[in-house]
């Protein structure tokens, strides 16, 4: 493993990964709060300090084993998650969808943003690759994130909001999987499900929609 390899990769890639945890989790309390549930906001998770979302085995040790161990192919880390009372919310089963939907949007937003600002370099003509590839890893992050977040199994976001969404009867079955739901999807994940059939698709698909609105600023680069 190449260790000048990896503190380059880090170096690009850790201010988009710490905004796009501290952000997506700091969306997810923002929201509750406005609907009814101060308990993020309570605990101080409402803020942009990525201390405070920063889960040392998720965030840190869990991404760095899995980078030497499948020398980069493979990358899976995770943040504290924001503590959420769904029966605080002034609708429970509605207000749901909107507090898991944060997170990725969040995401999503990032991603435009740093699409914008790889752009805005280009008509810069600021060559500096460091900030290039910065730009570009903050894209990638932000998708990923965003699309991995809304694969309909609890507890993930996507599972949640499947959850607020059904029927009560299917809704309480799919909520039951929870317990069982992270090791459910990593099995998903190391079985190439996840990546083949969700990641890849909808990740095409969302920088479909970033080229889009992200059009007028990449006919000024080119």
């Amino acid at each position: 493993m190449d260790i000048a390899q990896l503190i380059q990769t880090i170096a690009v890639y850790a201010i988009p990964v710490l905004l796009s945890i501290t952000l997506h989790e700091a969306a997810h309390g923002y929201v509750a709060r406005y609907f009814g549930d101060n308990t993020a906001w309570m605990l101080g998770r409402v803020t942009l300090n990525p201390l405070k979302h920063i889960d040392p085995v998720g965030t840190l040790l869990m991404p760095l084993l899995l980078y030497f161990a499948t020398s980069g192919a493979f990358l899976f880390g995770y943040a504290k998650p924001v503590p959420v009372r769904f029966g605080h919310l002034r609708n429970p089963k509605r207000d749901m969808v909107w507090v898991a939907l944060a997170g990725p949007a969040a995401n999503f937003f990032q991603a435009l943003a740093w699409g914008a600002l790889f752009l805005i370099l280009k008509i810069a003509d600021i060559d500096e690759a460091f900030f290039l590839k910065m730009a570009q890893g903050g894209v990638l992050v932000n998708v990923v994130m965003c699309v991995f977040n809304l694969f309909p199994l609890p507890p993930l976001d996507g599972g949640r909001i499947l959850v607020g969404l059904l029927p009560p009867g299917p809704a309480m079955a799919i909520a039951r999987i929870e317990p069982w739901g992270f090791f459910i999807v990593m099995a998903l994940v190391l079985a190439g499900i996840v990546s083949n059939l969700w990641l890849r698709p909808l990740m095409a698909l969302t920088y479909d929609i970033l080229n889009f609105i992200l059009y007028p600023l990449a006919a000024l680069a080119n």
